[in-house]
């Protein structure tokens, strides 16, 4: 059974675009013509579509957001990036997107089920997963990695280049100037581990066991004895069979050019 489209008679969809069944564009959007609608889409009102922009299905889209517009980077010069964006978002009023550039891959990403609350930024370049929340005004600059089920504050900023672990908790107001760790827990002005994100693990189930295997793994980690990645490949070798704490291992093994975030202690020491 094919559903129609409705287009609110104020709204500008340019004829280039490509629409699914079901799609609702309200008042006065505007749609460029190399954007894609997944069926079902939800344009509230006032919501501006431009570049090679695709929405997922039922992802619905409140008033005054901007996506796909040129990233704000002063080497883009116009190359055809994209910003592909996945089903069942929920993306609230006043967020703003940049597709990628020719520096960082050609395209952003936004995995499925995510929630960007009120004034949230996705820089250009980045690749965000599954299920992830953005609070009111959260930023991350460009080429950052947000893993799936990551959590961050109301006005929390990421530097660009960051990775955020599966599952890390980023704090209200927090700045964060390296990668945070799956499962980790970050807060400060200049954001530390403050241990991990325990709430969440009990959320999405894991066992009492699995998470107190986690701990034993991160106090190692994060210990006094040797260097940062001594201790990884002792922590590796104590838990071979542990997916949480290899999880963490294997990220910080892959590494990136930022460090890693440490807690107060380490990094006073």
């Amino acid at each position: 059974m094919t559903t129609e489209i409705s287009i609110h008679p104020t709204a500008i969809v340019a004829s280039g675009a490509v629409l699914g069944e079901g799609v609702k564009i309200g008042p006065y959007c505007v749609v460029g013509e190399n954007v894609v609608l997944g069926d079902e889409v939800d344009l509230v009102a006032h919501v501006t579509l431009d570049g090679h922009t695709s929405i997922g299905a039922r992802t619905k889209v409140f008033p005054f957001a901007s996506l796909g517009h040129p990233p704000q980077h002063l080497r883009y010069a116009g190359e055809t990036s994209r910003l592909i964006i996945g089903d069942d978002c929920t993306i609230r009023e006043q967020v703003t997107m940049n597709p990628g550039t020719a520096g960082g891959g050609m395209e952003t990403r936004v995995g499925d089920n995510c929630f960007f609350m009120v004034g949230s930024h996705v820089a250009h370049d980045c690749h965000v997963g599954n299920n992830v929340i953005f609070t009111n005004c959260a930023t991350i600059g460009g080429h950052c990695q947000v893993g799936d089920r990551a959590i961050l504050g109301g006005l929390a900023a990421v530097h660009q280049w960051c990775r955020i672990g599966e599952s890390a908790f980023v704090g209200g107001m927090s700045a964060v100037q390296a990668d945070v760790i799956p499962y980790g827990s970050v807060l400060g002005n200049r954001a530390y581990l403050g241990g991990l994100n325990i709430v969440g693990l009990k959320r999405q189930g894991f066992a009492r066991e699995e998470i107190h295997r986690l701990r034993q793994a991160y106090r190692l980690l994060f210990s006094n004895e040797g260097t940062l990645m001594e201790r990884v490949e002792d922590v590796g070798e104590l838990f071979p069979n542990d997916k949480l704490v290899q999880k963490v291992v294997t990220f910080i093994r892959d590494g990136s050019d930022r460090s890693m975030v440490v807690p107060a202690s380490a990094r006073a020491a």
